[in-house]
């Protein structure tokens, strides 16, 4: 259903587009298009709010905006030549998810052939605690700009993907308290293992907005999981992107 969702918001935003440019074509007088100091979006800077789809009913994230990601990308930005108004971009970039979990703990050590998801709702557990994902990716997008010549005073739609690597995978537990909540002790305890988790990763992404900012959505098309290491599990970012610099 998330999926369907997140091609139709896609779709909406994109006819959105096209008319604002469709009114500029109906203009009595066109004006040649000059692309000497147009900026292209070269940097991009992404904070979202990240989900999990697929979870089963035993696996609690927390419910209050906790789970945030981080995203950086320097990319090139190719206008079509026989149509401005578009362009291809292509660059490299890091992404980071951190996923909150309410008492619970996972087993990202554990020698088992699946990740144990294990409640902790009768014993000890870390008031905060979350799992770290970190990749190195190759965005690619098709972009439309209403404004061409000054993308920083346009409207703006992008589609693209995502393609990453796994750099680093990390369980982070902070502040051990007991079933009632009451602190136990005020340490951080830090699991790293990268075994279960997915060492490639491919991100259906879409954005719209106007200036430097924009909204933006990205599915991850493969499991946060490597294939039987357990639940089909995808990721899910929505945030703001800036971008223009």
């Amino acid at each position: 259903m998330k999926k369907i969702v997140f091609v139709i918001g896609a779709s909406m935003f994109f006819s959105y587009a096209f008319a604002q440019d469709s009114a500029l074509i109906k203009s009595p007088k066109s004006k040649k298009i000059s692309l000497n100091n147009r900026p292209g979006d070269h940097l991009l800077i992404q904070l979202s709010s990240d989900h999990l789809n697929g979870m089963t009913d035993s696996i609690r994230t927390h419910q209050k905006g906790l789970s945030h990601g981080f995203n950086i990308y320097f990319m090139l930005d190719k206008p079509f030549k026989a149509s401005p108004n578009y362009s291809v971009a292509f660059g490299v970039g890091i992404s980071t998810s951190n996923i909150t979990f309410r008492r619970m703990n996972l087993g990202v050590n554990a020698t088992l052939p699946q990740m144990p998801f294990t409640a902790l709702d009768s014993t000890s557990h870390f008031k905060h605690y979350k799992l770290a994902t970190s990749y190195a990716e190759i965005p690619v997008e098709i972009r439309y700009f209403s404004n061409p010549e000054d993308p920083n005073k346009s409207w703006k739609a992008a589609l693209g993907a995502r393609v990453g690597v796994l750099v680093n995978a990390h369980t982070k537990g902070k502040i051990l308290v007991d079933k009632n909540g009451n602190t136990l002790n005020n340490f951080t305890e830090k699991e790293i293992s990268r075994r279960f988790i997915s060492s490639t990763r491919l991100m259906a992404t879409a954005r719209v907005g106007y200036g430097i900012l924009s909204l933006f959505g990205a599915f991850q098309v493969n499991t946060l999981l490597k294939d039987g290491a357990g639940p089909a599990m995808n990721l899910y970012q929505i945030g703001l992107t800036v971008s223009g610099l």
